[in-house]
C-alpha cells in the first residue's frame, strides 16, 4: 500500500520534493496556503501530482504519513502545531532528498558567506573532474535533481530553517562559517535558539565525517566528527589559518599555501580557506585548488561591481540582508563610500558596524526602506550626513550627486527587501538598472 505524503509549500524545494516523492511511489499532495503559480500547476498536472491552493485541507493533511515542509513556513502556524500534536513526522526537503542519494554530501551553513563558499567548493570539485550537484538554499532543488540522476558530490547551501526539520541528514563534510544574530523573528528573538539550529548541521555526524568550523567565533562545538578549525587570528596545527597574507592549509600532514585569490576581504579569505579545506579532505590537488580560487567569479548581488560613472564605483551587495553581511562589505571597502541601506528590520543590532565606520571612511548614509527612523537614530552620532529616499532611483541619484571621483557607492541594505521588493535579487536588479541610467 502506498504511503501518503503532503508537501506544504509549492516553491522550488516543495515541487522538487513532490517530484521525488512521486518517483518513489508515494501518494503525493502539494498543499499551499497561497495561490500556486500557473507554471507550477502545469508541472504538477504533467507529473500527475495532486495539489490544492489558497488553504490547507486539514483532514487530508492529518491523514498523511509524512510531511515535507517548506523552509519558509513557520512552525508556529496552526496547521503545523496540529501536525506536531498528532506526531506526524515533519521533515525538510534536504532531509527527504538525503534518503535517496548515494552521493558524498557537503553541507555549508552560517549567517553569511554560505552562497560564496558553496559555489567555491563546487567549482573546485568540478575543476577536479567530479560530477557535482550544487543545490539547497542556493535556488536549485536537491530533491528534484536527485529524482533525475545521482552524483559523485552534492554541495548544499543550508539555512537554519532547513536544518530545523532534519532527522537523519548527515553530511560527510559540514562547514560552519559563522553564527551571528539573524532571523531572530523566527526564533522568538532568542539568539541561542538560532545558534542551536545552525549547530544541527553536525548533530548526526560520526567519526568518519568532518566538521570545518570558525574557531575565532566558536571555541567549542559538540560533535563526533573530526574537527578542522579555521582561524584568521591564530596558527592551527591541523586545519586552516591566515598568516603573512597567505592561506595555509594543514590537513592529514599535507600543507599548502595560497597567496593569490580572486575574492578580496577578510570574509572571502575565510570562505576561500573553507573551500580549500573541503577540497583537501577529498584529496584534490593543490594545483587545482589554487587555480580554482584564482579563477572564481563571485555570485550576483554579493559585492558585485556594477559600473564606474565619472570616477565613482557602484557596488551591488543586495544579498546583504543582515547586519553582519553589511559589516563584511564595509570592512572590505578600500575607498570612501556612500552607503545605501534599509528595508525590513529583523531585530538589527548595528553596534559592531558603528565601531568600524566614521566620517573618514563613510561619506554619507542613504536610507531606503521602512525602518529609516531606527537607522537615523543609530547612526546620527557616527555619520554627519544621513539622507532619506523613497525609491531606488532617488537613492542612486542622491548617492551619485554627493559622491566625489574615487568614491564607492555601496548598496548593502543590512535588511530584508520585502517592504519594496519580492526578494533581494529584484532589489539588486533595480539598483543596477538605476546606476546604468545615470
Amino acid at each position: 500500500m502506498k504511503s501518503n505524503i503532503v508537501i506544504l509549500g509549492s516553491g522550488i524545494s516543495g515541487i522538487g520534493a513532490a517530484i521525488l516523492a512521486s518517483k518513489q511511489n508515494y501518494n503525493v499532495l502539494v498543499s499551499d496556503s497561497k495561490s500556486i503559480k500557473s507554471e507550477t500547476k502545469r508541472i504538477l498536472i504533467q507529473k500527475n501530482i495532486s495539489w490544492e491552493e489558497n488553504g490547507h485541507t486539514e483532514l487530508k493533511i492529518i491523514n498523511s504519513d509524512l510531511i515535507v515542509k517548506s523552509p519558509g513556513i513557520s512552525s508556529s502556524i496552526d496547521i503545523i502545531k496540529k501536525i506536531t500534536e498528532l506526531k506526524i513526522p515533519i521533515i525538510s526537503e534536504i532531509e527527504f532528498a538525503f534518503r535517496y542519494t548515494k552521493a558524498k554530501i557537503i553541507a555549508v551553513t552560517g549567517t553569511n558567506g554560505k552562497t560564496t563558499t558553496t559555489l567555491l567548493i563546487s567549482k573546485i570539485l568540478k575543476d577536479a573532474g567530479f560530477n557535482v550537484l550544487t543545490a539547497g538554499n542556493i535556488g536549485v532543488s536537491f530533491a528534484n535533481e536527485i529524482a533525475i540522476r545521482d552524483y559523485n558530490f552534492v554541495v548544499l547551501e543550508v539555512s537554519s530553517f532547513q536544518l530545523d526539520d532534519i532527522i537523519k541528514f548527515k553530511p560527510n563534510v559540514a562547514v560552519l562559517l559563522n553564527i551571528t544574530p539573524d532571523h531572530l523573528d523566527r526564533y522568538s528573538n532568542d539568539f541561542s535558539s538560532y545558534k542551536a539550529s545552525k549547530l544541527r548541521i553536525t548533530s548526526n555526524q560520526n567519526e568518519q565525517d568532518y566538521l570545518i568550523y570558525n574557531q575565532d567565533q566558536l571555541e567549542f562545538v559538540d560533535t563526533k566528527a573530526k574537527k578542522l578549525p579555521i582561524s584568521l587570528n591564530d596558527k592551527i596545527d591541523e586545519g586552516g589559518f591566515f598568516h603573512q597574507n597567505k592561506i595555509n592549509i594543514n590537513i592529514n600532514n599535507y600543507k599548502m599555501t595560497i597567496q593569490e585569490l580572486a575574492l578580496q576581504g577578510k570574509h572571502n579569505t575565510f570562505n576561500s580557506m573553507a573551500a580549500a579545506m573541503v577540497a583537501r579532505v577529498f584529496d584534490v590537488s593543490d594545483t587545482i585548488i589554487r587555480q580554482s580560487l584564482i579563477d572564481f567569479e563571485n555570485v550576483e548581488h554579493r559585492l558585485e561591481y556594477v559600473l564606474t560613472v565619472n570616477g565613482v564605483d557602484f557596488i551591488n551587495d543586495s544579498k546583504a540582508t543582515n547586519v553582519n553581511a553589511s559589516w563584511y562589505a564595509l570592512e572590505s571597502m578600500h575607498k570612501k563610500c556612500v552607503w545605501i541601506l534599509g528595508g525590513v528590520d529583523k531585530g538589527n543590532d548595528y553596534s559592531e558596524i558603528k565601531k568600524i565606520i566614521n566620517n573618514d571612511n563613510v561619506r554619507a548614509i542613504i536610507c531606503l526602506g521602512e525602518n529609516n527612523a531606527k537607522i537615523k537614530s543609530e547612526f546620527k552620532n557616527v555619520i554627519s550626513d544621513i539622507y532619506e529616499s523613497a525609491t531606488m532611483k532617488e537613492a542612486v541619484e542622491i548617492s551619485y550627486n554627493i559622491s566625489s571621483s574615487g568614491d564607492t557607492v555601496l548598496l548593502s541594505p543590512a535588511c530584508a527587501s520585502f517592504d519594496m521588493y519580492s526578494n533581494f535579487e529584484e532589489r539588486g536588479i533595480e539598483f543596477k538598472k538605476q546606476v546604468r541610467s545615470l
